[in-house]
């Protein structure tokens, strides 16, 4: 499989662009753990156009997480062209566009899986982003708006001859939103259509490697893409690869508990956040770091059901990258995380 230069190997496992969760601390965690191709969270082409400062953040990116992809969404052709050729100056590896989002403060407005309602335009802004950038261009969108329109077939064959190089396909409608099963029979559909050459990449319902196996061996897709079965888990990744390539529990999976810890130099009620989520200080930079440290933590918290402990007061978690120390006051808990290599 290749989008642009980009080559993968067999059964590439792409971590989906998800709100509030790709960051660039998660997206590492990611790759480290076998991920083939990671995805900022999407942003907005108005706010970028506008240079919203809290989008622009989404922008940042490393060649350690690369392949990466940035996903970007919008209602209409100028702010999607703008942005795309502001996404091109972060140097992503892929340019995404995403016609598949279903909440309602998006789809909503007419963008992402809204566009499904518009497909003339939504094929104008697809073909005027793929002229505007030398990166490629590839879509992330759904079977259709609702069940009595399932267009993902035809509107497949349309975005390949506007010349994205590959299509991620959910295998939901905008209307079950993320209810019910998603249905990958017309994803399927269109990996064999003969016509189709581009690279088609299935989305939806994949938790487990014997999903991810089904995947590939029953519809034939060129990749799969998880997104919420990685909440809390990037190591699914791992979990998954080894059972796509026979190494059925070869590979012990290590865990530490995170617990409030009582450093010599800390306060009694300090804790010192696992090394990995200070990769979020890194690129974001003191205390705007520890905010997104915490809320990864707070969504692994959630991941596994477990329950705040209380307010602690947490040290040091700029000091393995800054040399610096500070401390803030967040919601933490005891949490399961892989050890560190």
């Amino acid at each position: 499989m290749k989008i642009g230069n980009i080559e993968f190997g067999p059964h590439p496992l792409f971590l989906a662009p998800m709100e509030d969760v790709t960051d660039i601390g998660f997206r590492h965690l990611c790759k480290r753990y076998g991920a083939a191709m990671v995805y900022t969270e999407f942003v907005s082409a108005e706010a970028l156009v506008r240079s919203v400062n809290a989008t622009l953040r989404k922008l940042a990116i490393s060649d350690e997480e690369r392949p990466v992809g940035i996903q970007i969404y919008g209602r209409d052709v100028d702010s999607m062209v703008e942005a795309a050729r502001i996404v091109e100056q972060a140097k992503p590896d892929v340019i995404d566009i995403n016609f598949g989002c279903p909440v309602k403060k998006v789809a909503g407005k007419g963008a992402g899986a809204g566009m499904l309602q518009n497909i003339p335009l939504l094929l104008e802004i697809t073909r005027e982003v793929v002229k505007a950038v030398k990166t490629p261009v590839t879509v992330k969108t759904r079977l259709g708006w609702n069940s009595e329109q399932l267009v993902i077939c035809d509107l497949a064959e349309a975005l390949q001859d506007c010349g994205i190089q590959a299509l991620t396909i959910h295998g939901r409608t905008r209307a079950q939103m993320y209810t019910g099963d998603a249905d990958w029979t017309l994803i399927g559909e269109v990996k064999n259509n003969p016509r189709i050459h581009i690279p088609i990449i299935g989305n939806g319902d994949i938790c487990t490697p014997e999903q991810a196996k089904n995947a590939f061996d029953r519809y034939g897709v060129d990749a799969v893409m998880v997104g919420r079965a990685t909440f809390g888990r990037p190591w699914i990744f791992k979990e998954m690869t080894d059972y796509l390539e026979g190494r059925i529990g070869d590979t012990p999976y290590p865990f530490q508990v995170c617990v409030p810890v009582r450093p010599e130099n800390a306060p009694k009620e300090a804790v010192t956040l696992p090394e990995c989520r200070a990769l979020s200080v890194l690129y974001y930079g003191d205390y705007s770091g520890v905010d997104e440290a915490f809320l990864a933590l707070g969504r692994e918290v959630r991941a596994r059901g477990l329950k705040p402990a209380g307010f602690v007061r947490v040290l040091g978690i700029v000091a393995p990258y800054s040399g610096r120390e500070i401390e803030t006051q967040r919601y933490c808990s005891r949490i399961v995380l892989p050890v560190e290599e």
